[in-house]
Order: structure tokens, then C-alpha cells, then sequence
């Protein structure tokens, strides 16, 4: 398989004073009314003509003759060739691709929303002329295929309770799905000479026929993790009051007196609702 190859041409503006010069000398013969310097020069001037061409910044023209590959060249500035060549523009700048947002299946089989988005510029001129049909459809394509792989590699969110404990997910572990992302679009374009400069996801949702079931999920996960939280305090609180009552002997406790004290404190302290104090003014046991 062939790659780039730079080559150098003729100075523009040195063939653009030849130019002049033919533009001279016909006006001369046309003066002097001598077909031998009219026809020449009309000739070669429009022959050499075809043969200027601009090459901008960050941009590259691919030269063919008659089909065969000559060279790209890359340096900007102001040339002429061979008027037989054929030359084809193609744009060395970084290009951003925002790719449409797909319904895919997630590695536990849920449909979510998913789209990437895609920083990426030419590096190799030949394949991406030659070995592709269209470099730029090439990208999105390809762009699209990658992400549908992606999410199928990875769950969405991670759920414990199910067994599925995942240490990548989708929503939280971005700069690992970014770099994998990254990489496995690398490895698509590069047969089209394109250079992966940056890929991420660019937006990343549940689908609507499952999103309000999912948030319901999410918050009831939430909850339980925080009453979890709540109740490793609250355990933690009952101990030390017990451990602090025993230490100073304030109370002699019995063991159905310590099942009530610590009833009562679980209550107070796990109760998400304002408790309303009940006061005793008879002994322990009315």
C-alpha cells in the first residue's frame, strides 16, 4: 500500500514573469503585424496558464497524472505544474464532528441515548484520497459504528444489588470510556490517513420509553444508601451513650431497660420526621 509522498514544484511567481513575458511578446507581434511571434505566444499562453495553483494555509493539494499518483504538496504558498496534472484539494485543519444521537443497547441490555463527539484532521493525504471513497462520510460512519460498540462494552450506570458491580460505567467513568473511545476510533480511521485528536461522549441518556422507571431507580438506590449511612451513625450513637452511662454509672440499666433506651434512641435517630417527646413523671416502669 502506497503512502504520502511530498514533492516540490516550480515557483509561481517565476513562471507567472514568463507569463508576462509571452503577454509581451504578443502584444509586440500583434504591433508588428509578424504571425510567427502572435501564434507562439497565444500557444504557451495557454498552456502554461492551467498551471498556477494556491495552495493555503493548513491545506494540501494531491497531484495525479492521467490517474497515476506524483505527490501532495503540503507547503503553502503560490506554485505552478505540469498543466496535465490534475490537483485535488484536501484540508490538513481540525475538523469537529458532532455525530446524530442513536438508540443502542448498554452492556446489560438497556436502551440509552448515546452520541460522541469527534476531533479529527487529515494526516496521511494519499489514503485518504485513495483508500477510502469519501474520507469525510468515512468518519461519520465510522464515528457512529465506535459508539454503538462502545456502549455495548459497558452498563450505563452501576447496580450492585443485581450482581452487576461495575468498576466502568458509562456515566461515571469518563475519561476511561473517553480514552477507549479514543483508541478505538484511532484504530477505524487510520486506514483513511485520519488522526484521532480527541473523542468523548457528548450526550448520554436512558431512553425515553425507560428514563422515568431508571430515575425512580436511581433515587430509591439513593435512599437506601443514605438510610444505610443513617443507621451506621445511628448505631454508632446508641453504643457510645450506652458505653458513656456505664462508664460514669449515672443509671444501673437491666437488660430489658437497655432494649428500651436503645428502641427509643433508634427511633429518634432514624426517623426522618421531627419526634414528639413524651414525659414521664412517674418511675422507669409507668
Amino acid at each position: 500500500m502506497k503512502e504520502e509522498k511530498n514533492i516540490k514544484v516550480s515557483n509561481g511567481y517565476f513562471m507567472l514573469v514568463i507569463v508576462f513575458i509571452l503577454i509581451a511578446n504578443l502584444i509586440f507581434g500583434i504591433t508588428q503585424g509578424n504571425p510567427f511571434m502572435i501564434i507562439p505566444s497565444i500557444i504557451l499562453f495557454f498552456v502554461f496558464l492551467p498551471g498556477f495553483f494556491i495552495v493555503a494555509p493548513n491545506t494540501s493539494k494531491v497531484i495525479l497524472l492521467f490517474g497515476k499518483y506524483i505527490g501532495t504538496v503540503r507547503e503553502n504558498g503560490f506554485y505552478w505544474a505540469n498543466p496535465l496534472y490534475k490537483k485535488r484539494k484536501i484540508s490538513l485543519r481540525a475538523s469537529n464532528f458532532d455525530s446524530e444521537r442513536v438508540k443502542v443497547n448498554d452492556k446489560l441490555g438497556n436502551p440509552i441515548m448515546i452520541s460522541t463527539i469527534l476531533v479529527w484532521k487529515v494526516k496521511d493525504t494519499f489514503k485518504a484520497a485513495f483508500d477510502v471513497d469519501n474520507y469525510e462520510n468515512f468518519v461519520r460512519v465510522q464515528s457512529d459504528a465506535a459508539v454503538r460498540k462502545l456502549a455495548s462494552l459497558y452498563p450505563y450506570d452501576n447496580f450492585a444489588d443485581e450482581g452487576h458491580d461495575e468498576d466502568i460505567t458509562l456515566r461515571a467513568s469518563v475519561n476511561e470510556v473517553s480514552e477507549a473511545l479514543e483508541q478505538e476510533l484511532a484504530e477505524r480511521l487510520a486506514m483513511a490517513g485520519i488522526e484521532v485528536l480527541e473523542a468523548r461522549i457528548g450526550y448520554l441518556a436512558y431512553a425515553q420509553e425507560i428514563a422515568n422507571a431508571m430515575l425512580k431507580r436511581q433515587q430509591a438506590t439513593a435512599i437506601i444508601a443514605a438510610r444505610h449511612k443513617i443507621v451506621e451513625g445511628a448505631v454508632s450513637m446508641v453504643e457510645m451513650a450506652l458505653d458513656e452511662l456505664s462508664k460514669k454509672e449515672i443509671v444501673e440499666l437491666d437488660e430489658e431497660r437497655k432494649a428500651a433506651m436503645v428502641s427509643n434512641l433508634m427511633v429518634i435517630l432514624c426517623s426522618d420526621k421531627e419526634v414528639a417527646p413524651v414525659l414521664n413523671t412517674g418511675t422507669l416502669n409507668h
